[in-house]
C-alpha cells in the first residue's frame, strides 16, 4: 500500500534529508534567485525563455526613430493607395503625402513605374533621381 512521504517521515528529525547538516543554507539548491541560470539551471531557464547573454552596446536615448520605405514598394502600393482615398490621380500622375501614410524618409531601393509627386519630410537622393526620371517631382517639408 502506498505511503504519503509527508506523513510517513513527521516526527524524524531530518524527514529524509540524510543528515541535519544537509539542507542548510542556499548550497542545497544551488544558489540563490537566478544563479547558475547559465550553468546547472541553464535548461529550466532556456525553456522559460529567461536566459540572458549580456549586454551589448547601449541605446541613445535622445535618438529619433524614422520611419522609412523605399519608393519601388511606394510604387508597387500607389494604386491601392488611391483606391483608399490616400493619394489622388491628377492626370497621369499620383500625388502623395508621405505624412499620411506615416513614413518620414523615402528610400531609393526598388523600380519606379508611374509618375509621381511625392510630399515627404526627408527623401534620399537616389530616390529623388528615380521619380524625377518618369517626370515626378518630390517637395521637402
Amino acid at each position: 500500500m502506498p505511503v504519503n512521504k509527508r506523513s510517513k517521515y513527521r516526527g524524524s528529525r531530518t524527514c529524509g534529508g540524510g543528515t541535519h547538516k544537509n539542507r542548510r543554507g542556499a548550497g542545497n539548491r544551488g544558489g540563490r534567485g537566478r544563479a547558475g541560470h547559465r550553468d546547472h539551471r541553464f535548461s529550466h531557464f532556456l525553456l522559460a525563455g529567461l536566459v540572458h547573454n549580456g549586454k551589448h552596446g547601449f541605446v541613445h536615448k535622445q535618438a529619433a526613430n524614422v520611419s522609412v520605405l523605399n519608393i519601388g514598394e511606394i510604387s508597387e502600393i500607389a494604386d491601392a493607395l488611391v483606391d483608399a482615398g490616400i493619394a489622388v490621380k491628377e492626370g497621369d500622375a499620383i500625388v502623395l503625402d508621405a505624412d499620411q501614410i506615416g513614413i518620414d524618409k523615402i528610400l531609393g531601393g526598388g523600380k519606379v513605374t508611374q509618375k509621381m509627386h511625392i510630399q515627404a519630410r526627408a527623401c534620399s537622393a537616389q530616390a529623388q533621381s528615380k521619380i524625377e526620371e518618369l517626370g515626378g517631382q518630390v517637395t521637402i517639408v
